[in-house]
């Protein structure tokens, strides 16, 4: 039995993770199928506070993984498989092993929805991106696809006419699926051309980074190949959320419910970072959550002690 299990080495796991150990609660953490988060799939991070000269994902995360263990976090470098409530306590399987505790946070972030192509893959951080406020910065005077059809491709969209010299829209429909407002701002916007009934079939570049996407239209099949210096996925956002299904409050699109303090409607359990952010999706804002959930945590389980 333990204080405290964080699930999720991303920004909020480790920052959760500094805190926790700085407050000597000895928290575990349980890195989770991709130790570091979406940030390992990101080269260069220019707009994480206290790098003026940018920091490389990857790095970042390492820094923060060394910070968490020299406070004494320990890493437990496996997957969560199971989840369960035990009275106020909480069991974790692991697999060949379980963990027992009095409070979790839970930081098992988002996984951006791709399309599903071996290009894509290759070249994702080399041109290929899911996040445009994060990258949208590297593409100024250049032109740029977003694959997709509703408010989050609109957003981007928008978001990257303030650096592109040219956007294009791909929707594999005749119509956009965003709300009126977005869709209205899209269609007056000069900068953006629509390409409708399209699907991606492979995005063409190499470690230098894009050069442009052969484009299939649904209705004739016809190949077509649309030159770009950058493409952005913006299909949507999976939230890590299997394991907590019939525990914790989940809304529609099955982020977790919690009130400002990173707490959820369960006792002892908060959550942080992309698992409960549909908005936001930011390094600097799941690491601020982060602290708030082991803030919280460390509250709880002092509260439960004195009790």
């Amino acid at each position: 039995m333990v204080d405290l299990i964080i699930l999720g080495s991303g920004m909020a796991g480790l920052t959760a993770a500094i805190y926790a150990a700085r407050a000597g609660l000895k928290p575990v953490l349980v890195a989770g199928p991709e130790e570091g988060g979406q940030l390992t799939l990101t080269t260069t991070v220019e707009n994480f506070p206290g790098f003026p000269d940018g920091v490389q994902g990857p790095e970042l995360t390492e820094r923060m993984t060394q910070q968490a263990e020299k406070f004494g976090t320990i890493i437990i470098r496996k997957n969560a498989k199971s989840f369960s409530r035990k009275g106020a306590e909480f069991e974790i399987g692991l697999g060949d092993e379980s963990l027992h505790t009095r409070a979790v946070i839970i930081a098992t972030g988002a996984t951006a929805k791709m399309i599903g192509l071996d290009s894509e893959k290759r070249l994702l951080g080399r041109g290929v991106s899911t996040c445009a406020t994060c990258d949208g910065f590297f593409y100024k005077g250049k032109d740029v696809a977003v694959i997709g059809g509703g408010d989050s491709a609109c957003e981007d969209a928008i978001y990257l006419t303030k650096f592109a010299q040219k956007v294009t829209l791909v929707h594999r429909r005749d119509s956009l699926r965003a709300s009126k407002i977005m869709r209205d701002r899209v269609l007056t916007n000069e900068k953006i051309t629509l390409m409708w009934n399209s699907i991606p079939k492979e995005i063409l570049g190499d470690e230098k980074g894009v050069k442009g996407v052969i484009l299939e239209d649904v209705n004739s099949n016809e190949t077509s190949t649309l030159e770009c210096d950058g493409v952005f996925v913006a299909i949507g956002h999976n939230p890590n959320t299997e394991l907590f299904k019939g525990i914790l409050e989940l809304d529609a699109k099955g982020f977790i419910v919690t009130d400002k303090r990173s707490c959820t409607k369960v006792p002892g359990i908060f959550a942080a970072g992309d698992v409960q952010d549909p908005i936001y999706k930011q390094a600097i804002t799941a690491a601020g959550s982060g602290c708030q959930a082991a803030l919280e945590a460390e509250r709880y389980l002092d509260e439960k002690k004195i009790k």
